[in-house]
C-alpha cells in the first residue's frame, strides 16, 4: 500500500480578474493486489470552470505513461449522475467536462464532492478520483421578500424582539452571509443568532419606546453582506407600522421540538404540532403561525397549519438526499408580538434503495488454458440506503469453476476458481447475486455470459485402436479400400484434421507405389494392382494431424491382407512336356493290377483351396487297363496286362484346381506296353514317322493355298521327305521316347497338390554326340526308357552292357 500527499498551485484562468490562485491538493492511496491494482487520487477545483479546463495531469500524479493509458483503453466512468470530469488521454490530464455549479451539486453541504473512475485496461487497474469543488463568491445574498411589513404595539417593552427573515446565500464558508446590517438604529438594533447547524437567524430589538401619536411608521432597510471579494450583498425593505397595546408576547412551550418521520410516509403525514401561549385574552392573545425561514425544498416538503401549529408532509421524503431538517417557527399574535420556535425533523432510512450492480470492466472470452485466478470482471456494488439497509452480500450461483472476491470497499472482483476446459463446458452463464441486509431484503442480480475460447489441447484420436482389412488381389487401381476417421474434441482450426502416410519402404518400394490417402476424408486408395503371388499382407502407419499451433498428431496401424484368387493355372512338373522328345512309361506285360506306371507332378501357386489339385484321366487308349489317382496323380493298371493289349497307349491326364471357376492343365503320357526295347523302338518308330507324316500333309496343304509358292514349296517339301527318310534308316536316330529315372528310395506318401520328393533324372551327353550316353532304370522290371534326338548311341550297345550284366548273375549264383 502506497500513500502520497502532493500539492501544487493551480491558476484559475476564470478568476484572472480577481488576481487569485487555487491550490489543487490531491492525495494518492494504492493498493497492489493480484491481478488489480487501486489507486485513489483526490483534487481541489474552484467551481464555475469553464469547459476544458484543466483539473489535473492524472498520468503523471500515477506515475502511468501515456502511451500506456492509450493501449488500456482508460476512460472516466462515473455511477450514474452527470460527469463532469473527461480524460484526456493523449495529454494524461482530466479536464473539466461541463461546468460545475457548486451550489447546484452540493447546496448547503461541505465540502462539496463528486467521485469517478479511472479504468485501464490489460492489465486492469482501477483508480478512484474524488474531485473537491471549492465555493466562489457567485452568489449574492437574497431575501424572501423585498418588502416586509411589521405591525408592533406602541406599548412595546424596551427589548421586545421582532424575528426577521434572514436572506439566503447558495455559497457556503466565507463565501456565505457572514453580517446583517440595519439602518437607520435609532428606535431598532439588530441581533444577529448562530444555530447549531451554522445557521443565522436574526431579530431587531427594540431599543427606544414607540409613541404612536408621535410617529406610526418607521421604514427600515436591511442589509445582508458575504465575505467574498468582491462582497456582494441583498437587501430588504422593512415597513413597521405602529398599533395600539398588545402588551404581552407568545411564547414557545418549547425552545427546540424534535421529532421523527421515516421516508416512505406518505403525503398528508402529520409530523408534529407547534405550540405557543400568549397571556393576552380575546383578539390579542389568538397565535398564528408559519415560517420565519424555509428553504425551497423545506417549502415544498412541509406544510403548517396557521391557526394550529400543526406541520404536515406535503411530499414524499429521501433519506438519501437529506436525512434531517431544521425549521424556525413564527408564533405570532394580532398585536405584532411574536416568538421563534425551533423544531428538529429527522428523516428514518426505510430499505427503499435495492443494489446497483456496475461494471467496472468484464472480459466474456477466456482462453481455456486460462491460469487459476484470472480476473474476469471487475463490479461496483452500491446501496445507496445507510445503515443495516446499506450492507450488501455478493455471491454466485454454485457448481461453476469462478468465484467472487471482495477486493475493496464496494468492488468485487470475478475470477477463475479452477481449471477450465472448453471440451467440458464452452460457455457460463454466471448470475451474480447481491442482497442487502435490510427487512424485508432487497435483490439485485445480473447474469454475465463468459464464453471459453479453444486451446489446441486435445490430439486426434482414431475410432480404432488398429485397422485391418481384406482386400482380393487383381484389384484395380484406385480401388478404395477402407476410410480411416480421427475426432479432435478441440474446436475450429484445432479440430481441422489431415490425414498423412509415414514415409516408409515396403518390401523395398516406397509405401506410395502401393496406397495412397485422401488428405481430408482418410479415404485409403490402391495405387496398383496387388498380387497375392507377390504380396500377401503389408502394415503401414497414418498419421491425423490437426491445424493447431503448435499441431498435434497421432498415428494409427492399417493392416491390408491379400485375398487370393484363383488366377494360376496348375503347373505340371512331371512328366516334362517337350517338343523336342517323346515321354514313354515303359509297363511289362506281366505286370500285375495296381502296377505304378508313372506319377503325374503339379503344383499351383494360389493358395488355399486355389491349391488343391485333383487329377482325372481325360482320353486313354485303352480306359480299362488305366486309372489315375485323384489326389496323388499315380497312374496304375487297373487289370492284368495280356498279350491282346496294343504296346502304344497314349493317357491324357488333366490336372484341375478347386477354385472358383476352376482352372486346369493337360498333360499327355506315351506308355508302352511291351517285354523288350526292340519291341519299344519299332513302335514308337512308326509312331514317330506317322506324326512327321501328320506334319507334312498339314504343310501341304497350307502352302498350297499359295499359288505362285507352289513350285518353290514343293521342292522345299520333297527335300525335307528326302532328308527325314535318310534319318529314319539309322537305328540311333533321335525320335526316342524319354524315360524318367527314379530314385532308388522312392515311396508315395499320398500328398496331393504338390512335390513333396524330389525326382533325379540322369543323362550323360558329350560333345561327341556319337559317345553320348544314358542311364535308365528298373521298378520292377524293365519299365522306363530314355532317348533324346542328339543321342547318337546305339541301341546294341545299350542290348549288349544289359547281356553282360544278365551273363554274370548265373556265375555269381554259382
Amino acid at each position: 500500500m502506497v500513500f502520497l500527499r502532493l500539492s501544487s498551485n493551480l491558476h484559475n484562468p476564470w478568476m484572472v480578474s480577481a488576481h487569485s490562485k487555487w491550490q489543487v491538493v490531491f492525495f494518492i492511496l494504492c493498493f497492489y493486489g493480484v491481478d488489480l491494482i487501486y489507486c485513489n487520487a483526490r483534487y481541489s477545483i474552484p467551481e464555475e470552470m469553464p469547459e476544458g479546463s484543466f483539473v489535473g495531469n492524472i498520468a503523471k500524479d500515477l506515475g502511468i505513461e501515456i502511451s500506456r493509458l492509450i493501449s488500456g483503453k482508460a476512460r472516466v466512468v462515473t455511477k450514474g449522475g452527470r460527469q463532469y470530469v473527461d480524460l484526456s488521454r493523449d495529454k494524461g490530464t482530466l479536464v473539466v467536462k461541463e461546468r460545475i455549479d457548486r451550489d447546484q451539486l452540493c447546496k448547503k453541504m461541505t465540502p462539496c464532492s463528486f467521485s469517478f473512475d479511472l479504468i485501464v485496461e490489460n492489465p486492469i487497474q482501477l483508480h478512484r478520483v474524488t474531485v473537491e469543488v471549492q465555493d466562489i463568491n457567485d452568489n449574492a445574498p437574497l431575501f424572501p421578500k423585498e418588502n416586509v411589513n411589521l405591525n408592533i404595539a406602541e406599548n412595546a417593552v424596551l427589548g421586545a424582539r421582532v424575528p426577521l427573515d434572514s436572506a439566503i446565500d447558495t455559497d457556503v464558508g466565507l463565501n456565505g452571509i457572514q453580517s446583517y446590517k440595519l439602518h437607520p438604529t435609532d428606535s431598532f438594533k439588530l441581533e444577529v443568532h448562530s444555530q447549531t447547524d451554522g445557521n443565522k437567524y436574526i431579530e431587531m430589538v427594540l431599543k427606544r419606546e414607540l409613541d404612536r401619536e408621535e410617529r406610526d411608521e418607521i421604514q427600515l432597510v436591511l442589509v445582508a453582506n458575504d465575505g467574498g471579494s468582491p462582497q456582494k450583498s441583498g437587501t430588504v425593505k422593512i415597513h413597521v407600522t405602529v398599533l395600539d397595546a398588545n402588551d404581552n408576547a407568545p411564547v414557545c412551550k418549547q425552545s427546540v421540538f424534535k421529532t421523527e418521520v421515516r421516508e416512505n410516509s406518505p403525503a398528508g403525514t402529520v409530523i408534529g404540532t407547534i405550540s405557543a401561549a400568549d397571556a393576552d385574552e380575546g383578539v390579542n392573545g389568538h397565535v398564528s403561525y408559519s415560517f420565519a425561514v424555509a428553504s425551497k425544498e423545506a417549502s415544498e416538503l412541509f406544510g403548517i397549519n396557521t391557526d394550529t401549529g400543526e406541520i404536515r408532509l406535503l411530499n414524499n421524503l429521501d433519506y438519501e438526499s437529506q436525512n434531517r431538517y431544521k425549521l424556525n417557527i413564527n408564533a405570532r399574535d394580532k398585536g405584532g408580538f411574536s416568538d421563534t420556535c425551533k423544531i428538529v425533523i429527522d428523516v428514518i432510512d426505510e430499505n427503499d434503495n435495492s443494489p446497483t450492480i456496475q461494471l467496472m470492466s468484464f472480459s466474456n472470452t477466456l482462453p481455456e488454458n486460462s491460469p487459476v485466478g484470472t480476473t474476469v470482471a471487475v463490479i461496483n456494488i452500491e446501496d445507496a440506503d445507510s445503515g443495516k439497509n446499506g450492507l450488501v452480500q455478493c455471491s454466485i450461483n454454485q457448481n461453476i469453476r469462478f468465484k467472487i472476491e471482495s477486493s475493496l470497499a464496494e468492488y468485487y472482483s470475478l475470477v477463475t476458481d479452477d481449471i477450465l476446459d472448453r471440451e467440458s463446458l464452452a460457455e457460463y452463464n454466471i448470475t451474480i447475486l447481491v442482497s442487502d441486509e435490510g427487512s424485508p431484503a432487497r435483490h439485485a442480480k445480473k447474469t454475465l455470459n463468459v464464453k471459453i475460447s479453444d486451446v489446441n489441447d486435445n490430439p486426434p484420436i482414431f475410432e480404432f485402436e488398429e485397422y485391418k482389412t481384406f482386400v482380393s488381389e487383381n484389384n484395380y487401381p484406385g480401388l478404395t479400400i477402407l476410410t480411416v476417421k480421427a475426432n479432435d474434441a478441440d474446436w475450429g482450426p484445432n479440430a481441422q484434421l489431415s490425414y498423412f502416410l509415414k514415409d516408409e519402404d515396403m518390401r523395398g518400394a516406397p509405401l506410395s507405389s502401393l496406397v495412397s490417402v485422401d488428405s481430408h476424408t482418410g479415404t485409403i486408395h490402391a495405387v496398383k494392382s496387388f498380387d497375392f503371388e507377390q504380396l500377401k499382407s503389408f502394415a503401414f502407419n497414418v498419421t491425423a494431424r490437426d491445424g493447431g499451433s503448435p499441431p498435434l498428431s497421432s498415428e494409427v496401424t492399417i493392416t491390408i491382407n491379400i485375398q487370393d484368387e484363383n488366377d494360376n493355372a496348375p503347373q505340371v512338373l512331371y512328366p516334362v512336356q517337350t517338343g523336342a522328345s517323346v515321354v514313354a512309361e515303359i509297363v511289362p506285360r506281366a505286370a500285375d493290377v495296381g502296377y505304378l506306371v508313372t506319377k503325374v507332378v503339379a503344383v499351383d501357386v494360389d493358395s488355399g483351396q486355389n491349391a488343391w489339385l485333383s487329377y482325372k484321366l481325360q482320353k486313354a487308349t485303352d480306359r480299362a487297363l488305366f486309372e489315375v489317382g485323384l489326389q496323388n496323380g499315380e497312374i496304375r493298371t487297373v487289370r492284368q496286362v495280356t498279350d491282346k493289349d496294343a504296346v502304344k497307349q497314349k493317357l491324357t491326364v488333366v490336372v484341375e484346381d478347386n477354385g472358383q471357376p476352376s482352372r486346369s492343365a493337360v498333360v499327355s503320357i506315351n506308355v508302352a506296353v511291351a517285354d523288350s526295347f526292340p519291341e519299344v523302338l519299332s513302335e514308337f518308330t512308326d509312331f514317330t514317322q506317322e506324326k512327321h507324316e501328320n506334319l507334312t500333309f498339314y504343310l501341304v496343304l497350307a502352302l498350297a493355298a499359295v499359288s505362285f509358292l507352289f513350285i518353290i514349296c514343293g521342292v522345299v517339301i520333297i527335300s525335307v521327305k528326302i532328308y527325314r527318310w535318310r534319318e529314319s534308316r539309322f537305328l540311333y536316330q533321335s525320335n526316342l521316347p524319354v524315360i524318367p529315372y527314379y530314385p532308388p528310395h522312392y515311396a508315395d506318401t499320398g500328398v496331393t497338390g504338390t512335390l513333396p520328393h524330389g525326382y533325379n533324372y540322369e543323362v550323360c551327353m558329350t560333345t561327341d554326340s556319337r559317345k553320348s550316353d544314358c542311364k535308365f532304370s528298373t521298378l520292377g522290371g524293365q519299365n522306363v526308357l530314355v532317348v533324346d534326338p542328339s543321342f547318337t548311341e546305339t541301341m546294341q550297345r545299350a542290348m549288349k552292357k544289359k547281356n553282360l550284366e544278365d551273363a554274370k548273375l548265373p556265375e555269381m549264383s554259382m
